[in-house]
């Protein structure tokens, strides 16, 4: 099963409080664009419970709403938590770590925090899914599924973390393009290296620069980055529209180097 526990101890009675968290600014609603898609794209969720934690493989799906439903069997001590903390408001953390999905240092770029309330997964809701989202809910494990409301979220970037609106976050829809971010970056190196070559030479290379490397894609634009020894520096180049599917991506790259 898709469940490993972390090895912290149980609290011994109900769901003690999660510690304070630090203040973090507004947000905007790309804020809440950003969360959706990390949350989207992630492979793996840790769920916090008072003072037990659980790392979910595989094991998370996102309603259109923005509800996160997990999959987690209601026999284990974390399915019993999750009884227990059912209907209590911030009783749920939720954190998602968002890498890079090359082969870079530094590939952190994200830290996304949801604290939430519980319940058991209504079936009822997918009568308000599309056909991709009921897929992803059949791919979870075949155990008990329960459904976080988010209470309040935190989007912990370089910058300061910033505090996306619930309200945002429910109405955001993911990025068409980052969403299935990997797949399009390795495609492009694995298939249109010629084409990666020519969008570095519009990247400003530093003195030393050892490589060009894709490191971020998304509907309104590609990250470059220059590598060296000691660092490396990230450019942004922009689309001169917003790409909806990934059909027309490839013709935005080309745009680029026209």
């Amino acid at each position: 099963m898709a469940l490993h526990p972390a090895g912290r101890p149980a609290p011994s009675a109900g769901i003690a409080p999660v510690a304070a968290r630090p203040s973090a600014l507004p947000s905007t609603p790309r804020d809440a664009v950003s969360a959706r898609c990390v949350l989207s794209a992630a492979s793996s969720v840790r769920l916090t419970l008072g003072d037990t934690t659980a790392d979910l493989l595989s094991a998370h799906a996102v309603l259109p709403d923005g509800t996160i439903v997990l999959a987690v069997d209601a026999m284990s001590r974390t399915g019993g938590l999750l009884v227990a903390a059912r209907g209590h408001s911030g009783a749920v953390r939720l954190d998602v770590t968002h890498l890079a999905p090359v082969a870079v240092r530094s590939r952190v770029r994200a830290r996304l925090r949801i604290m939430g309330t519980a319940r058991r997964f209504d079936p009822a809701a997918l009568d308000a899914c599309d056909p991709a989202t009921v897929m992803s809910l059949l791919d979870l494990p075949p155990v008990a599924l329960w459904a976080i409301s988010p209470d309040e979220i935190v989007l912990d970037r370089a910058a300061e973390p910033v505090a996306v609106d619930p309200g945002t976050y429910r109405a955001a829809r993911p990025d068409p393009i980052a969403v299935d971010e990997a797949a399009h970056l390795a495609h492009l190196a694995r298939c249109h290296s010629d084409l990666l070559n020519r969008l570095g030479t519009l990247v400003d290379r530093d003195a030393g620069a050892t490589r060009i490397v894709p490191v971020a894609l998304d509907a309104e634009g590609i990250v470059l980055r220059a590598e060296r020894p000691d660092g490396h520096t990230d450019t942004r180049l922009s689309f001169t529209h917003p790409v909806t599917a990934g059909a027309g991506l490839a013709e935005a790259l080309r745009t680029l180097v026209a």
